[in-house]
């Protein structure tokens, strides 16, 4: 990877922005812009059945109203597959990926933790109900965040290091493990601000890079609206899609949010320049350092109905 900062955005089009998603674009888009870096849009609709129809078209609406214009074109998963597929096609014939039938009962029945059986016991050509897994030998590792400091692997996910990561599922989708990095690859993108939802999954992604030859971009977890402890706000939990005619306030309620002294709305002129007085101000060491952050449940900006 190159030392130019390539950031990104890659939100699922299975629902409209929220508050907690405008979170992680405008903070990962102020770490690109404040690095003289570019910010980078992808649409990460890998799991089609979950997606609605038109609902990208309006993530892009969304964001070009608050003024987090992209760079370059906007990539879609769902017509990435050739690619996938060459990549998954190559750690196949390498024998660093393997067919596994195991159902999910069976996996149950070893304990919940995939003991490797179809690695010791090899499935010689795939059949219509397999899935493919990538052989990983690297023990999970700490690691620095950018935003959250050191990270040390937690518990489940040292349980998972155990099993080798499925790539492509049984019911023929691709796993959001392989995409993810490869699209990462792909795009040149060597640093990644997320929500810290994703920060567990960290260590094990690190792996998969490793094991796949790449090296992994710096992470950066920015803390994630929850509705209560462990609770993120989601559409599952009524979330409200972002309001567009408000889009001043919603920067500056975003910078509050990250824990930043910002001026108000009625102090800027227009979405623009408040922009810009956010990207002179943003520093890493001012974010917030906690994983979540309750959000009042009487905000209709948060809620689309009482709780």
């Amino acid at each position: 990877m190159h030392n130019h900062y390539v950031g990104r955005f890659a939100p699922s089009p299975s629902g409209q922005l929220h508050f907690g998603s405008l979170v992680t674009a405008v903070a990962s888009y102020l770490d690109a812009k404040s690095h003289s870096g570019k910010w980078l849009l992808r649409m990460e609709d890998i799991d089609e059945p979950r997606c609605i129809a038109g609902v990208d078209k309006d993530i892009l609406t969304t964001l070009e109203a608050h003024g987090l214009y992209w760079d370059g074109d906007v990539i879609y998963q769902s017509q990435q597959h050739a690619r996938y597929q060459a990549v998954l096609d190559d750690l196949l014939t390498q024998e660093k990926a393997y067919f596994c039938t195991c159902t999910r009962k069976q996996i149950k029945a070893m304990g919940g933790i995939y003991n490797g059986h179809c690695r010791t016991e090899p499935v010689h050509s795939a059949t219509q109900d397999c899935a493919v897994r990538l052989k990983i030998d690297t023990q999970l590792e700490p690691f620095d965040d950018a935003l959250m400091g050191k990270v040390m692997p937690s518990s489940s996910n040292a349980d998972l290091i155990a099993e080798d990561v499925v790539l492509k599922r049984r019911d023929g989708l691709f796993s959001y493990n392989l995409v993810v990095i490869l699209d990462d690859v792909f795009q040149q993108v060597n640093h990644v601000i997320r929500g810290c939802d994703l920060i567990d999954v960290t260590p094990l992604q690190r792996a998969v890079y490793h094991a796949l030859g790449y090296t992994s971009p710096k992470y950066g977890h920015v803390p994630v609206a929850a509705v209560a402890p462990g609770r993120k706000l989601s559409k599952q939990n009524r979330a409200a899609p972002v309001k567009n005619e408000t889009a001043l306030s919603n920067i500056v309620r975003v910078m509050h949010f990250l824990g930043f002294s910002f001026p108000n709305a009625s102090e800027f002129g227009d979405i623009d320049s408040a922009l810009k007085t956010a990207i002179s101000m943003w520093d890493r060491k001012k974010v917030v350092k906690t994983p979540e952050i309750i959000v009042p449940q009487h905000e209709s900006t948060y809620y689309s109905e009482p709780l």
